[in-house]
């Protein structure tokens, strides 16, 4: 998929169904004089429903729809007559998509499988017919209930990518380079900074036939919670993963520092993502010889807190072996 298809962000307006009104008919057979009232009830409006669609890895069939209307209920009629319900509009969005109030923000819910349905604007109730209020006091009712008005309002869609190991590193650090060798996807690579202004994914194909899916998100740089760069737009890509690969380049000035600023921009959009596990990858290690490679892991056995693996994706080192660590740790 190519960057400009990649829809994550989506604001629309929804308005349901008003509830159709019930009728104050009364009855006029020719051969029954006081048939009396048979006033039907109004049908129902028409939800708007999301729906969750695991074939949908984005948003982007939505990027023009910004009002959305479900049908309305029909009007009762007689003969107890119910009318119509109004028709439901069913809003597919791939799994993982997050449905906000676009007023206040708050969070109405998620979609995390496949099928699950839920109800962002409920259509209104169809209004009773004559028929419920005739009594023995009141034999002739000449009025029905109207129905009940439409629902709208304005939401905001968000998807946050469903992967379970999410890369993170600065601009340039072989991160798309690591995800079109350990997987099918073909991101955009060159040799400048931010040439990756999307998420990508891909799955990475394991032993006997299992997979697991690897996310690559756009490079932090420090300052990301000041808006520089690309800020921490795309970072929510990877609230959801269970690992998060630190990949760092083998001639980065001072290793254990970058993993500090990456560590503190990731703490600064949400303490929570510090609790998932972490794994630090050393790319480019092909420009390495042996002496420099045992100095290096010398100086990093004593400064890393978490466990690292020296890599090239160029040269295919070290690949097996980060698979298999990341096998472990999904399992």
């Amino acid at each position: 998929m190519t960057e400009g298809n990649f829809v994550d962000y989506v604001k629309m307006h929804v308005s349901s169904g008003k509830g159709g009104k019930g009728s104050a008919h009364l009855n006029r057979e020719k051969y029954n004089a006081k048939g009396g009232p048979d006033g039907g009830d109004g049908g129902r409006g028409g939800h708007v429903i999301i729906r969750g669609n695991e074939n949908l890895w984005t948003l982007l069939h939505l990027k023009f729809q910004r009002h959305i209307r479900a049908g309305h209920g029909g009007d009762g009629s007689s003969n107890r007559s119910t009318g119509s319900d109004g028709e439901d509009y069913i809003i597919e969005v791939p799994l993982g998509t997050v449905i906000r109030d676009t007023e206040t923000n708050d969070i109405l819910f998620e979609i995390t499988e496949q099928g699950e349905e839920k109800i962002v604007a409920e259509g209104g109730k169809g209004g009773l017919g004559n028929w419920h209020f005739k009594s023995s006091t009141n034999q002739t009712p000449r009025y029905a209930q109207p129905g009940i008005p439409l629902e709208e309002k304005d939401i905001t869609l968000e998807l946050k990518v469903l992967a379970d190991v999410g890369l993170v590193g600065f601009p340039n650090a072989g991160k798309s380079t690591l995800l079109s060798v350990m997987t099918a996807a073909k991101p955009k690579i060159a040799d400048y900074e931010f040439t990756t202004l999307k998420p990508n994914l891909g799955i990475v194909k394991y032993r006997d036939y299992q997979t697991f899916i690897m996310a690559d998100i756009p490079g932090i740089i420090e300052g990301a919670a000041e808006g520089k760069g690309l800020g921490y737009y795309f970072l929510r890509h990877i609230e959801r993963n269970s690992v998060l690969l630190f990949l760092i380049p083998a001639d980065a000035p001072d290793i254990n520092k970058q993993y500090e600023i990456l560590l503190d921009e990731l703490r600064r959009y949400n303490p929570e993502m510090l609790d998932k596990d972490r794994m630090i990858a050393i790319s480019k290690c092909d420009m390495l010889d042996d002496e420099l490679k045992a100095e290096l892991k010398q100086e990093l056995d004593n400064t890393l807190p978490i466990p690292y693996l020296f890599i090239s994706s160029v040269a295919q080192q070290g690949i097996t072996t980060l698979k298999d660590k990341l096998w472990d740790m999904l399992n």
